[in-house]
């Protein structure tokens, strides 16, 4: 997988599990101190999160850092569900 393809997989993957808990783009940066200008970059694919700040946005949403991973290492474990219906 590209490095391209594992950004643009982690964005999707992280707004998948913001949305799932029902959060909004402004309640992880008040959690994180993270932009929320930043935020939306990382989850359209455009710019690539370090490890520490992947960290920070697990944290944020109280999950842990290796629920991200599988966007990685597409073989450590399922894709998070993509219903969005509530």
């Amino acid at each position: 997988m590209s490095e391209a393809g594992a950004n643009m997989n982690i964005g999707e993957t992280i707004r998948t599990y913001r949305l799932q808990k029902g959060m909004s783009q402004g309640d992880i940066e008040k959690r994180t101190g993270l932009l929320r200008c930043y935020l939306s970059r990382v989850e359209n694919g455009h710019t690539i999160p370090s490890l520490d700040t992947l960290s920070k946005i697990a944290g944020a949403m109280e999950l842990p850092l290796g629920q991200f991973l599988p966007t990685i290492f597409p073989t450590a474990a399922p894709k998070p569900s993509s219903a969005h219906g509530r």
